[in-house]
């Protein structure tokens, strides 16, 4: 009698079988959002520039999942992914890249400066290794009043060779602050590999020279940047301070929309595709599960993409920011308005 062939085993991290799919559907939801993303932007229906986010999703996906309400992240200029495995909606999403008055940020971040502190977003930032002060201070403040939230901080490997870089991990270090700092290392910071900036194998390394865990994942592996991410938070949540992850991933677009890539090889691109793509790898986890089959990732896929379109169809009917919003949110040296 022949018989089935035995699903894989994996360490589920007490995950049950609708969390497994929900990691799926949130890194398919990353990867539709971002591609709507671009053809917008290819037909002149966004301000500004935008940084796509595909081919990452699983690190955003993992780690966000590992977090707890009342968590913070900070983010990068390539912040969308980040924002929707928080929890961020589409609809103010797509609204802030289309300059709209309901968009999170009244229309006046952008695609790189989209926050939302209700969902515990503390904001893209289109200056390199900037989230990681921001980050820092919110744990500072999680410190002082003696609660068990944790900041999470998305940075690039280019982020890593910054002063903020160092500064920000050092005072977490030293009073052992809730944090966890996450290098998304793409492989490329912005027009060159990330080998010509870095005297270390690898971004982790560092992380002994602060006295903290230094951890490195395969950033496609949506599982293992969760585990990594919850271990993480676990002990910082014990007072034992921050650890340093490093997620080694790749980005399958250019630095920005429009970059033409002179700096690495189409074959190169084209392989990774192929090869180290978040979404193919855990779908092909699930269906070796029995967890998921073809009719179920065409539903998925078709529901995301009637969101997504959803959020386009919001972001276009909203109105411009009035001109009353010029001068809110704004202030000077002082603190005042």
């Amino acid at each position: 009698m022949s018989t089935l062939p035995s699903a894989p085993s994996i360490n589920r991290e007490g995950l049950n079988d609708d969390q497994l799919r929900q990691f799926y559907v949130t890194m398919l939801r990353i990867r539709r959002f971002e591609e709507k993303v671009k053809e917008l932007f290819l037909d002149a229906r966004l301000y500004g520039s935008v940084h796509l986010y595909i081919g990452e999703e699983a690190v955003a996906a993992g780690a966000c999942a590992a977090l707890r309400d009342g968590d913070v992240i900070s983010s990068t200029h390539r912040g969308h992914g980040h924002g929707i495995a928080k929890g961020l909606e589409l609809g103010p999403m797509m609204a802030e890249l289309m300059g709209k008055a309901t968009g999170y940020n009244f229309g006046k971040g952008g695609s790189m400066h989209i926050a939302s502190l209700d969902h515990g977003m503390l904001g893209a930032n289109g200056i390199v290794a900037a989230g990681i002060p921001i980050a820092t201070g919110a744990a500072l403040g999680f410190w002082i009043r003696g609660s068990r939230e944790v900041a999470l901080c998305f940075f690039g490997d280019g982020g890593a060779n910054h002063g903020a870089f160092h500064e920000g991990i050092n005072f977490a270090a030293t009073l052992k602050l809730p944090a966890i700092f996450l290098c998304e290392n793409n492989h490329y910071a912005q027009y060159q590999p990330v080998t010509q900036d870095l005297p270390v194998s690898n971004v982790a390394d560092r992380a002994a020279a602060y006295g903290i865990p230094g951890v490195i994942v395969d950033g496609a592996d949506v599982l293992a940047v969760y585990a990594a991410t919850r271990r993480a938070a676990e002990r910082a949540r014990a007072g034992e301070g921050p650890t340093l992850i490093e997620a080694k991933t790749y980005r399958f677009e250019g630095h920005f929309l429009g970059d033409p890539e002179s700096y690495r090889a189409k074959e190169e691109v084209a392989a990774a595709r192929t090869e180290r793509d978040p979404l193919t790898r855990f779908a092909t986890l699930l269906t070796q599960l029995g967890l998921a089959g073809a009719e179920d990732f065409q539903r998925y896929d078709d529901a995301v993409r009637q969101e997504v379109a959803a959020a386009v169809a919001f972001a276009e009917s909203s109105p411009e920011p009035s001109p009353d919003l010029l001068l809110t949110d704004v202030y000077d040296v002082d603190g005042r308005a």
